[in-house]
């Protein structure tokens, strides 16, 4: 899996929770078509049943591109909808149980925030990390935010590949050059641009120059 995925994750997009559902899937299908190599689906506001249509309608996209959709938080919508996998943060569900419920062939990302986070994700069996926030993000309320020494250091530590995430867009990606990681995760940068695809495109060339050209 460890190959593949680490060209999955060049660049991955996550949707802004609460887009109305016609204006949601026009938008992934635009990020999809920009070059987006991997897509989350974060819903924080909607009930199960709602998460569970909405991803339903996302996957059949997703699948259109053989792009892998990853489901935020809730193991049993991913199951539902037969997601790639799951991103879990610090307080959802344990790495164990989502391994148990989602078995062997899933992948599952953690957030990660400092080496420590790192090491015991990628102990307890994660597929990749994601993290950040690294820059200031409107998608997070009160974000604790992770210097790129510190991405760099959980670079050096894992084998497991590394995203990061938190206010990355055009004008500042430059910096993550370097640090080891993999690629990037964006929310803003491309769901909130103007020209979603247009956007999505740009990131893509820009993340190949800097993280490597990939063949997806």
């Amino acid at each position: 899996m460890t190959g593949n995925l680490v060209n999955q994750l060049l660049l991955y997009a996550i949707t802004l929770d609460g887009t109305e559902l016609k204006t949601l899937l026009r938008q992934v299908e635009e990020a999809l078509i920009g070059g987006a190599t991997i897509l989350q689906l974060r819903e924080k506001n909607v009930d199960k049943d709602e998460y569970c249509r909405r991803a339903i309608n996302v996957k059949k996209i997703c699948d259109q591109f053989g792009v892998p959709l990853i489901i935020d938080d809730l193991v049993d919508v991913a199951l539902h909808c037969d997601a790639a996998g799951v991103h879990i943060g610090q307080q959802d569900i344990d790495l164990a149980s989502a391994r148990t419920l989602l078995g062997p062939e899933k992948i599952i990302g953690v957030s990660a925030k400092n080496p420590e986070h790192a090491q015991r994700a990628e102990d307890g069996g994660a597929d990749y990390l994601g993290v950040g926030a690294i820059y200031p993000t409107k998608t997070k309320n009160n974000p604790i935010y992770t210097s790129i020494n510190t991405l760099k250091d959980i670079c050096s530590i894992v084998s497991i590949p590394v995203v990061a995430i938190g206010g990355i867009k055009q004008h500042n990606i430059d910096s993550l050059s370097g640090t080891g990681i993999v690629g990037v995760a964006v929310v803003t940068g491309i769901f909130s641009a103007p020209d979603v695809s247009q956007a999505t495109r740009d990131l893509r060339k820009k993340a190949e120059s800097l993280f490597g050209s990939r063949d997806n």
